[in-house]
């Protein structure tokens, strides 16, 4: 076992399948991970290093109560799933993940907020002086206009919002990169059931973060880049080329739902295997083969989640922050760009704090437990994880171990 933070590099675990007398844990309580997507060998012993960090190692010794159980009234005496942590040592079901995501809040719930809210804090300070100081000012949409001239004031509009946008999303990516960085050490060491500290999160974390943002903004440009194409061929024919452009960008948000998918578990792996970006992505990508749609379920599922809990966080902070300030409410009421004073902006800020603080541990945690159970389903991680967890029966060391990183 080498002393890296994370799994096994993509090599020496690959998804193709290996040794097919390694004996299997139960299947997900809810049957959504058949054997069948098993592969039919499994990886060499000794290939997965556990997070370092303080602490002893748990010591073998008999099954603790509350592990999870293999197929109920199967009769088959299968032993139960290890549970050393938050997910039990199996393929998980949709449920599983989405629990294991919130417990890894509630158990490391000190370091979870104290990143997540310090990161909000920042990026909403930071969203709020860019918004108030150096953005221009909305253009003014005459309703009197002519056709022409609304078309010209509304391409003027969209103009601003796409200037407006662009540093908001620059505090934005910054801010989810730290908070993915850190939150993906916290959540192997859950998975472990190890403790972990914001202080040891940020000093495993810190070595990959040129590496996560290259990743991070490598595939927004990616699919950027596929829009444009999309959408330039109307563009070029001009005016009766609108329906072409549509079309074009129909097909372009297909092509991109598809690459966001493919590559969703990269950021895990690239933090995790300390790979590249390219190698993170193409690791992803094999991932996720023959599985696209359910994952695409569990993160359009998860959006669906956080969306909603975003709102119902925002909204009652929305509508103190219009009572707070009557003037940026009776403009919105007017139809005039209404001037957002201080006692909005602040009251809606920390809406927005408290949103992201249980939003961003639930997105990342579902994201690396996708990638635990992908690697749990193809490479059997969960019997090199129940080593690194002190789990009675999988020994401390596997026969013939050899260090991964030689």
């Amino acid at each position: 076992m080498n002393d890296t933070p994370g799994w096994a590099s993509p090599g020496s675990a690959p998804s193709d399948g290996h040794n097919s007398s390694v004996p299997r844990p139960s299947e997900p309580a809810d049957e959504s991970g058949p054997a069948s997507k098993w592969s039919s060998e499994q990886p060499p012993p000794g290939q997965w290093s556990a997070p370092t960090g303080p602490g002893p190692h748990p010591v073998p010794g008999p099954p603790p109560p509350g592990w999870g159980g293999g197929r109920p009234g199967s009769g088959w005496g299968m032993p139960p799933a290890a549970k050393p942590g938050v997910i039990p040592l199996r393929p998980l079901g949709v449920g599983e993940i989405l629990d294991g995501a919130v417990s890894t809040l509630r158990a490391h719930w000190r370091t979870v907020l104290g990143v997540t809210i310090t990161v909000s804090v920042i990026t909403q300070i930071c969203s709020i002086l860019v918004e108030r100081y150096l953005l221009p000012e909305p253009p003014d949409v005459d309703p009197d206009a002519t056709p022409s001239e609304a078309l010209e004031q509304s391409l003027e509009s969209m103009q601003a919002s796409l200037v407006a946008l662009g540093p908001t999303l620059l505090i934005t990516v910054i801010g989810t990169l730290l908070t993915t960085a850190v939150l993906t050490v916290v959540i192997s060491r859950s998975v472990l059931g190890r403790p972990v500290t914001l202080s040891d999160a940020w000093r495993e974390a810190r070595p990959r973060l040129p590496q996560l943002l290259g990743l991070t903004l490598l595939v927004p440009f990616m699919c950027a880049g596929i829009m444009f194409v999309g959408v330039l061929p109307g563009l070029l024919i001009g005016g009766a080329g609108i329906a072409l452009s549509v079309v074009g960008g129909i097909a372009a948000c297909g092509v991109i739902v598809w690459l966001w998918i493919r590559f969703a578990l990269a950021s895990p792996a690239l933090m995790l295997e300390r790979g590249g970006v390219i190698t993170s992505l193409r690791r992803s990508a094999k991932l996720v083969q023959g599985t696209w749609w359910r994952i695409f379920g569990i993160l359009a599922l998860t959006v669906l989640l956080t969306f909603l809990v975003t709102m119902i966080i925002a909204i009652p902070f929305t509508i103190i922050g219009f009572a707070a300030d009557s003037q940026s409410l009776s403009d919105l009421f007017s139809g005039n760009n209404p001037d957002f004073g201080w006692p909005f902006l602040i009251i809606t800020g920390i809406g927005s704090v408290i949103a992201s603080s249980i939003t961003y541990p639930i997105s990342a945690g579902v994201s690396v437990l996708l990638y635990i159970d992908q690697r749990i389903r193809r490479e059997a991680l969960d019997l090199e994880l129940a080593r690194a967890a002190g789990v009675s029966g999988y020994g401390s060391e596997p026969p013939g171990n050899h260090s991964a990183g030689g």
